[in-house]
């Protein structure tokens, strides 16, 4: 090994975080975690991956489970749109690789959902291939300890990043650690505005004077704002959901009407909520409409607690009628 990836290595047994999901180097646990962690801090996903490996815990079960029960499962953590590419992804394995997930990083690039760090991630940690697994944190790392200043949300700037990675790996004996000191480094150390650089374990070999101007990374675009006003119609102590349409934001999941109803009797206005997704906004007002008969859209509280998945755009309404209104 080079003095670099010893220093590293060093560094990472002293100081990694006991995660869960690592700490057997499990492939269907890597997998799961890494999506989740997709958009979601580490510390906030896992009290949902504990309760997802308890109810699904290998991929059999996951390709089989009901979309109404993964989508509740996945409530909270947003960007279900992952958990429908997890299930494509396991009846996948079930198909093609005897209900497992193959073990080369070509080959799990080609499945549902599997980017190449995620694919990176499972076949290094996992498996042992000797290959990158490059996230934002690594990107960081490396455009600081290069002095690079190549835009890595571009083509050019990410390919001119990875390959000072590809150059630094060590052999598969190992490389699943290093790949993890790379991500704790980014994660703890070598942070976005403020980077502790007194604590980092190879300061000695980065390149740049002011790491904190480092990455370089193009503004993202202005996000759409699109306004909506939200229906819940009430019928004694129930509640109206609907399945949203099957194409869209928040498709085939669980909302509240766009619409009035043709007969209502009492209208009461609610606080407005502006939900922020990646590309757009979300800026809602919602209403109360009390009507006089029911179908079977309407649920209890309760019903919808226990059975339903509803997206975090809506909940702040339902949160409302919780507090404020005796259902």
């Amino acid at each position: 090994m080079t003095n670099f990836q010893e220093d590293l290595l060093t560094w990472y047994q002293k100081n990694k975080r006991p995660l869960l999901f690592r700490q057997d180097a499990n492939a269907y646990k890597i997998w799961i975690s890494e999506i989740m962690a997709q958009q979601t801090r580490i510390e906030a996903m896992l009290p949902y991956f504990e309760r997802f490996i308890e109810k699904v815990p290998d991929i059999p079960t996951l390709a089989t489970i009901a979309d109404e029960q993964l989508n509740k499962l996945w409530q909270g953590l947003g960007y279900y749109s992952r958990a429908r590419n997890l299930k494509k992804c396991a009846q996948v394995c079930m198909e093609k690789y005897d209900g497992q997930l193959p073990k080369t990083k070509a080959e799990l690039e080609q499945l549902p959902g599997i980017g190449p760090y995620t694919a990176g991630a499972i076949a290094s940690i996992a498996y042992h291939e000797p290959v990158s697994a490059i996230d934002g944190n690594v990107l960081r790392v490396f455009s600081r300890l290069y002095d690079i200043h190549a835009d890595i949300k571009k083509s050019a700037g990410k390919k001119q990043v990875s390959a000072k990675v590809d150059e630094s790996l060590p052999d598969g004996q190992h490389i699943s650690d290093y790949n993890q000191a790379l991500m704790e480094l980014g994660a703890l150390v070598c942070i976005p505005k403020k980077p502790r650089c007194e604590q980092c374990p190879i300061r000695s070999y980065c390149q740049t004077e002011d790491p904190s101007q480092l990455p370089v990374m193009s503004k993202p675009k202005p996000r759409r704002v699109e306004h909506k006003h939200l229906y819940i119609w009430v019928y004694q102590n129930k509640l109206r959901i609907v399945k949203r349409k099957e194409k869209g934001l928040l498709y085939g999941l669980y909302g509240f009407d766009e619409e009035k109803p043709d007969r209502y009797y009492k209208e009461i206005p609610l606080k407005p909520y502006t939900h922020i997704f990646s590309h757009v906004e979300w800026h809602m007002e919602a209403s109360l409409v009390f009507v006089d008969r029911e179908d079977e859209n309407f649920h209890t509280l309760a019903e919808i607690d226990a059975m339903y998945a509803i997206p975090s755009a809506f909940t702040p309404f339902l949160k409302q009628v919780q507090s404020d209104f005796m259902f």
